[in-house]
């Protein structure tokens, strides 16, 4: 996807320590990514997400959306997340598996066609 930047390789044992943190979030977090053709992460009270929720409503895209706290809660399993997707803001915008970024790069991925053709060839 383009505007994303590279996942940096990480140490092993990082790779261990991260999945032991919150590893209750991170397995709800990947099992919805797995399962869901388009899942939307985010927090409450942060513009870009509910602008990358807007693009797809206004697409008529449906999506899984998976809420963690707001700026005042929720930050450590928020922390959880990023470690593991290597994206550092929310939201977290996934399209059959893959991250495609936050809210610019979903309005982006909308307003080419990318989102409708990713979920076309999966259905075909």
């Amino acid at each position: 996807m383009p505007d994303q930047p590279p996942r940096p390789p990480r140490h092993e044992l990082a790779e261990t320590k991260v999945g032991r943190f919150h590893a209750d979030t991170l397995s709800e977090v990947t099992g919805l990514v797995e399962r869901e053709p388009v899942v939307v992460i985010g927090m409450g009270w942060n513009p870009h997400v509910r602008r990358a929720r807007r693009a797809l409503d206004a697409a008529g895209v449906a999506y899984t959306y998976y809420g963690v706290g707001n700026y005042l809660t929720g930050w450590k399993p928020r922390l959880a997340i990023k470690l593991w997707s290597g994206w550092p803001t929310f939201p977290q915008v996934f399209v059959q598996g893959e991250l495609i970024g936050g809210a610019d790069q979903a309005e982006k991925a909308v307003s080419q066609g990318i989102i409708a053709d990713k979920l076309a060839k999966a259905s075909a």
